[in-house]
């Protein structure tokens, strides 16, 4: 376990609307959101602090956000410009120590144990280290500092904007008592409800349970929950991060029933997600297609693949076979995931008698296939990375309109056993 008050939380205020607030200076004061335009579902990805006045939050339909604040400016969002801004961040965070832990792109854990004759406290790091940040991105960032994950992140939340607070062992109880139980990770809606119904509405409420008998209501879950109301949290600052998951989705502006430019939008969406694959050096086994009904009725069907691929040829051909066992119907979303990922250094099964490539197999065919493929590819990415993005794509996809990411849909590893995080599916 880390030693006391050397790990960090450091959090961007409102990333991209403050960016957006940095490049156009007459933004500034104004009530600023960046998320998808209301005509097509869009939500609301981040939200000034004077849109927060109004009522305005992340993931808020962005009809409901103009209803609360009818002064709210809309900005459509750059992920290319948040991403350049993040890597400048990330850079900052690595002149300090090596031990960063992105979460996403606007917030990372830093374990600063032994820096301090480099640097000094903790707690001077994390004032250098936002300092570094206003002068070099003209951004402003909250900072944590406690002697565990969760305490750091909960202090980074408490200071916000432009904090820097520190929880220091023995001030644990006295910080967590009266806040509501909703802080612990883990706590969504729905478990906070079951809570109450027990009389548990403050943190101090849970941790005055009996750890047992919170594990028979609520499993390996109860016990989490359980420790972290008493400030236990035994995780290390881990500076790889091994993604779970990849996914592209998209929430269409009406119920959309054509099955074959559904099927384009499944082709956009494999594309994109083996880019994403290559990009981080990682091949995905599974396969899976989200699809929402007009009614919200939402249905998933998984396929995993007998070896890992980061093609969008391979990953569209299951989704394509995975959608055929979709209902018919009008969909308000489609989407795709990849995971079961894994590094493409990891060998694969070798071949048993190399002679027999003689007299080629089926198997064999198909791994010469896979090989010039993934040759043709790599020459692909190249020009991509040149030209950008449309400099080649699949000829079934020319003159389409290319679909826009989906606001917090880039890379991140959720935290575990928020069972409020799951949404009701339909598996096969």
């Amino acid at each position: 376990m880390p030693s006391p008050t050397t790990v960090l939380h450091v959090d961007m205020d409102a990333f991209y609307a403050s960016i957006e607030e940095r490049d156009d200076p007459r933004l500034s004061g104004r009530p600023v959101c960046v998320g998808g335009a209301p005509e097509s579902r869009g939500v609301i990805a981040s939200a000034s602090y004077a849109a927060r006045k109004f009522g305005v939050r992340s993931a808020m339909p962005t009809r409901q956000a103009l209803a609360l604040c009818p002064g709210l400016v809309l900005v459509p969002p750059d992920f290319d410009k948040y991403i350049t801004a993040s890597r400048q961040i990330m850079a900052i965070f690595l002149r300090y120590t090596p031990l960063v832990e992105p979460l996403s792109l606007d917030e990372a854990f830093l374990d600063v144990s032994g820096t301090e004759r480099l640097f000094g406290t903790p707690v001077d790091i994390g004032r250098a280290i936002k300092r570094d940040i206003l002068r070099e991105t003209q951004l402003i960032a909250s900072v944590g500092v406690a002697s565990s994950k969760f305490l750091a992140k909960l202090a980074s939340d408490l200071s916000k904007p432009d904090g820097l607070r520190v929880i220091e062992p023995g001030e644990e109880r006295a910080v967590l008592d009266p806040l509501p139980v909703s802080v612990i990770y883990g706590v969504g809606p729905r478990t906070a409800k079951r809570l109450a119904a027990l009389g548990v509405r403050t943190v101090a409420d849970l941790a005055s349970l009996p750890r047992e008998h919170v594990m028979v209501r609520f499993g390996a879950s109860g016990a989490w929950i359980h420790d972290l109301a008493h400030g236990l949290d035994v995780r290390r600052v881990t500076p790889r991060r091994d993604e779970k998951s990849f996914s592209q989705e998209r929430t269409f502006a009406e119920d959309e029933s054509d099955r074959e430019w559904l099927k384009k939008r499944l082709l956009e969406f494999s594309e994109e997600l083996a880019y994403r694959l290559r990009s981080h050096g990682l091949k995905a086994r599974t396969v899976t297609i989200k699809a929402r009904y007009g009614n919200f009725k939402t249905v998933t069907r998984t396929k995993t693949l007998d070896a890992g691929t980061h093609l969008g040829v391979r990953i569209y051909a299951a989704a394509r076979e995975l959608f055929e066992r979709v209902p018919a119907g009008a969909l308000r979303l489609l989407g795709v995931q990849v995971s079961s990922l894994e590094d493409v250094r990891t060998p694969s099964q070798a071949q048993l008698f190399p002679a027999a490539t003689l007299f080629p197999t089926p198997e064999t065919r198909e791994r010469e296939r896979e090989e010039k493929l993934e040759r043709a590819q790599a020459g692909l990415d190249r020009l991509r990375a040149k030209f950008g993005a449309r400099a080649v794509i699949p000829a079934s996809l020319l003159g389409e309109v290319p679909t826009p990411p989906v606001p917090g849909s880039e890379p991140r590893v959720e935290f575990p056993l928020d069972e409020d995080s799951v949404e009701p599916t339909q598996r096969v």
